[in-house]
């Protein structure tokens, strides 16, 4: 049975475009709130206008082309295309409350977006040591149609996960996308699957209720 959102999560949806500086403010801001004074936790759905976000990780060879705004993002990771037409989650949770798993975590937020896929229509899966969501291109070959990134503060975590559902994909040309040079990216649109922000929102709002439990039962287990 697919479980329900509960109400100590706030579930945000925007329509707009969010400026990515703004979203990193509020995020910070909010970390800060959960962690101090036990503010509702946040998944935070929107799309940002283009902009190269750069990881803790990244190299400044794999900036190809910087012809958006570069943004220190402060997640783990390297370079990072976001614009519209992609969908991105943030996922601001403590996990004090949910087992203090960082890798189970990851793990768990994987897991609910190939699940989310599955549900419409796209099979994707994790790589063995390639960060991201993968499924099969056009051409047969696999190709990154998701990106994962957290950062995680006094035990709440921030950031999360993109998803290509129609974006421009000459726009992530000006990077090397997770400094992953030999694989290429795909959306949605690309592979004839036609879908709009919100109808993708729902399928994870869907999900999230099995995501959440799934971070809950982590932390039962824990002696």
């Amino acid at each position: 049975m697919t479980q329900s959102v509960p109400d100590t999560v706030e579930w945000r949806s925007e329509s707009g475009q969010v400026p990515y500086r703004a979203a990193l403010t509020e995020m910070e801001a909010r970390n800060r709130e959960i962690s101090d004074s036990g503010a509702r936790e946040l998944v935070w759905l929107l799309e940002h206008p283009p902009v190269y976000t750069a990881g803790t990780s990244a190299d400044g060879a794999e900036l190809l082309d910087p012809r958006f705004e570069v943004v220190e993002a402060g997640r783990g990771g390297r370079y990072t295309y976001h614009g519209p037409g992609q969908r991105v989650g943030y996922v601001l949770l403590d996990l004090k409350e949910r087992g203090r798993d960082v890798r189970g975590f990851v793990q768990s937020l994987e897991g609910w977006v190939i699940a989310t896929l599955a549900d419409v229509g796209v099979e994707s899966w994790r790589a063995e040591g390639r960060i991201g969501i993968w499924t099969r291109d056009i051409d047969g070959r696999e190709a990154k149609i998701g990106a994962i990134g957290v950062r995680v503060r006094r035990w709440v975590t921030m950031h999360g996960f993109s998803v290509n559902l129609a974006p421009d994909l000459a726009h992530f040309s000006g990077i090397i996308p997770c400094g992953i040079e030999e694989f290429g990216v795909t959306s949605l649109s690309r592979l004839g699957i036609d879908l709009a922000p919100a109808a993708f929102d729902e399928a994870l709002q869907r999900r999230a209720g099995d995501f959440l439990a799934a971070l809950e039962g982590k932390a039962d287990a824990l002696p």
